[in-house]
């Protein structure tokens, strides 16, 4: 299992002295603890919608290597030990965007598609409209986490979000944004590191000798 700072171990304790998130399934209580941890922000709790089996198909795909794709350099920029698409500064994103009159995060949604395909986990944790092009695209996606933040077409892209019936992450209010992006899918991906730390050690064996 990957170490883990002692500031996190004490925002943790912290954490769960003050809510048991215990009764939840297992993927969903560690996603909404990250989110909580990261945000510092326990209206998450009854806020976000967490779906198990589409997180459970989140965490199969990154098992397999899945594409995943950021809306936003600071969705990429906060994950760390996954390779992660971000086409927001391309420059075929901008001139998609004036060609076809998409918005910036829309057309670098479609260019990401073009290049990584069906089956990814996608991160939206800034622009509605690039949630609505992911679901106007159908991209097949193996889950969306689709947080984005603000007053204007937020929450109603969240709510098509879930009317859609793809695997999904998701939360009601107007809130949500790069943190929390970032937060719920390093959630998953430490499942998927600590699955594959705890098999290698069993596969190890005591002693390390061949049999």
């Amino acid at each position: 299992m990957s170490d883990v700072h002692p500031i996190e171990v004490e925002s943790y304790r912290i954490l769960r002295s003050r809510i048991d998130l215990s009764g939840l399934p297992p993927l969903s209580r560690a996603v909404t603890e990250r989110i909580i941890h990261a945000t510092a922000d326990f209206d998450y709790v009854t806020d976000l919608m967490c779906d198990e089996a589409a997180l459970a198909a989140g965490v199969a795909a990154l098992r397999r290597g899945a594409p995943v794709i950021a809306d936003v350099a600071m969705v990429a920029s906060g994950i760390t030990g996954y390779p992660v698409i971000c086409k927001i500064g391309d420059s075929l994103s901008a001139r998609l965007a004036r060609t076809a009159n998409l918005t910036l995060s829309a057309a670098a949604v479609r260019l990401a598609f073009g290049e990584a395909g069906p089956g990814a986990v996608w991160l939206v944790g800034c622009a509605p409209t690039a949630l609505n092009e992911i679901m106007t695209r159908q991209v097949e996606p193996a889950l969306v986490i689709g947080v984005p933040v603000g007053f204007v077409g937020a929450a109603a892209a969240k709510d098509d979000l879930r009317a859609s019936g793809l695997p999904a992450l998701t939360n009601v209010s107007e809130k949500g944004g790069s943190a929390v992006a970032v937060a719920a899918f390093n959630a998953l991906l430490r499942m998927v590191k600590d699955e594959a730390d705890t098999s290698a050690g069993e596969s190890s064996g005591p002693s390390g000798a061949a049999q």
